[in-house]
């Protein structure tokens, strides 16, 4: 097997060669679709009363960023949840997602570890890995969610708009699944 050059091989690849050769950060400059250079994007403070409330399953959830407010690169939002309040086994399609725990205690599963997190703990759901959670103990607990990409915030509007009281769990499935989520 005859060993090509550098030189030569570069040469042979002509305008691609150097192309090849620049800094993917020059690269990436130049492309509209790389955020952070966007200058469209504004700058965005939400104090702690500040939000869009809704109302899901019996708890007030606030929604803090949403995708109109970044080029659609993540959704935030903070549970307030009573005690027992809990998502069963689901998982995103489209989606990863970080809890983080305010107050209170959430059991989560992530695949096939299940852990109890205290104020400060965090956890990590990829998408299409098997997750739920669940407010443990007797207090309230207050979780802050961030979905990447963003989206999610269209299906808890429609779920905001359910009636109140015990969830019509096929209606559920039925807005979740639109979105690309499925119960397991």
């Amino acid at each position: 097997m005859k060993v090509m050059n550098r030189k030569t091989f570069l040469t042979q690849l002509g305008g691609v060669g150097l192309v090849a050769m620049l800094p993917v950060n020059l690269l990436m400059a130049k492309s509209k679709s790389d955020p952070l250079k966007d200058k469209r994007l504004k700058g965005k403070v939400v104090l702690t009363e500040e939000g869009k409330v809704l109302k899901i399953f019996g708890n007030k959830q606030v929604h803090k960023f949403v995708g109109k407010d970044n080029n659609n690169q993540l959704v935030e939002w903070v549970d307030y949840l009573a005690p027992g309040s809990g998502i069963p086994p689901h998982i995103h399609t489209k989606e990863d997602e970080v809890f983080r725990i305010i107050e209170g205690q959430v059991e989560i599963m992530v695949g096939n570890k299940t852990t109890v997190l205290n104020a400060g703990d965090m956890a990590f759901a990829p998408k299409n890995v098997v997750h739920s959670w669940k407010v443990v103990g007797t207090k309230k607990a207050q979780m802050c969610v961030s979905a990447f990409p963003s989206g999610m915030e269209f299906m808890f509007d429609e779920l905001n708009d359910l009636p109140p009281g015990k969830p019509d769990t096929k209606k559920v499935s039925e807005i979740s699944a639109k979105y690309g989520i499925r119960f397991v």
